[in-house]
């Protein structure tokens, strides 16, 4: 069966971005780089919020990742604007069992928190890995989104790491949901 991973940067404070959505701050340069577009060779399918697609299409970046296929969670886009991503309204959880239960590769969470949130507490997401980078952003968006739908209490357990030389720390996590009582 295929796995959800949430493969994500984050600051130290636990941020996956400015409040305005931008990343400045994080490190572009270095073996963590190569080391995330060998491990994009693992997933062939990728979901991500609207607001992380966004990021994109603000660079004139529609079609991201395209050797997966790519799902945008939206209620607000109507319309793809490339033919290769798909926008998915409703039925999240039907989407991940379906493409959990096909063969293939494994599945990219890439963003955002609101998105992770929902995911963790259906439990659907099986493994976290984050990027950490040797910054504090303060205030930003955070890896999972509070509010009216906070993260429910979710043990993991350390799987791997690996600690970069320019103080980057990525952390490979698996996710222990507590079984249905």
């Amino acid at each position: 069966m295929r796995k959800l991973k949430y493969y994500i940067a984050s600051t130290i404070d636990g941020f996956i971005a400015h409040e305005d959505g931008s990343f400045d701050g994080f490190l572009m340069e270095g073996d963590h780089v190569s080391d995330y577009l060998t491990a994009l060779q693992q997933f062939d399918a990728v979901l991500m919020g609207r607001k992380t697609y966004d990021v994109g299409v603000k660079e004139g970046v529609t079609n991201p990742y395209p050797h997966m296929q790519q799902f945008v969670i939206s209620r607000t886009l109507q319309t793809s604007p490339d033919e290769a991503v798909t926008v998915v309204a409703d039925e999240l959880n039907d989407l991940v069992r379906n493409l959990k239960a096909e063969s293939g590769q494994d599945i990219y969470l890439c963003g955002g928190g609101e998105l992770a949130t929902t995911l963790l507490a259906a439990k659907q997401i099986d493994e976290i890995i984050l990027k950490v980078n040797p910054v504090l952003f303060g205030t930003g968006i955070p890896l999972f989104a509070g509010g009216q739908n906070p993260v429910p209490t979710t043990r993991l357990q350390l799987s791997d790491h690996n600690i970069y030389s320019n103080g980057l720390v990525l952390l490979f996590y698996t996710v222990l949901y507590e079984p249905a009582s």
